[in-house]
């Protein structure tokens, strides 16, 4: 069970603070013998979210500082997926499972993915597929909002602290 002012991952809503735990009081919906989680987004303005403690929906504590640092380090090493179709509803679907997994490494390997294709589009002239470009916005958003929290840094700014640590490290590396 989570505790007040806890960060968590939730779903694929991302970064939440549980703002209260308890029955919902008011709220005709809500069972009034089950204990929920009020729980606030971080980056997103969609209000608030009423989870029973109990719920199926995914949710853990957002990783330590030293966990985000040490995932950024491992960027480098993390490969991109295989995208062998052109059936966009095939690859919004795989892309889903990268998601849905709820874990950081698979959400690298689908910004990798879609980086190198977006990249390919443009180089041969075209427009990247707008399936891409939804899900590199939806798995930065969980990405980097996760990282922003456990660092204690602005959103905007996660993109380039990722790119100086890689580079200083590939630097040190040399």
């Amino acid at each position: 069970m989570f505790h007040e002012n806890d960060l968590i991952v939730y779903g694929n809503t991302g970064v939440c603070r549980v703002k209260a735990i308890g029955t919902l009081e008011g709220i005709s919906a809500a069972n009034p013998e089950r204990i929920y989680y009020t729980l606030e987004p971080v980056y997103d303005s969609k209000g608030t979210i009423y989870a029973p403690v109990d719920s199926k929906v995914f949710m853990r504590l957002i990783m330590s500082p030293e966990e985000a640092r040490a995932l950024i380090a491992k960027i480098p090493k993390i490969p991109g997926q295989k995208v062998e179709c052109q059936n966009q509803r095939m690859i919004s679907d795989q892309y889903e499972a990268s998601l849905s997994s709820h874990k950081c490494e698979d959400l690298i390997s689908l910004i990798r993915t879609i980086y190198v294709r977006n990249k390919k589009a443009t180089d041969s002239g075209k427009k990247p597929a707008q399936v891409d470009e939804r899900y590199m916005k939806r798995a930065k958003d969980l990405f980097y909002g996760e990282l922003a929290a456990a660092l204690g840094i602005n959103f905007k700014d996660v993109e380039p602290y990722i790119k100086d640590t890689v580079e200083s490290m590939e630097v040190t590396i040399m």
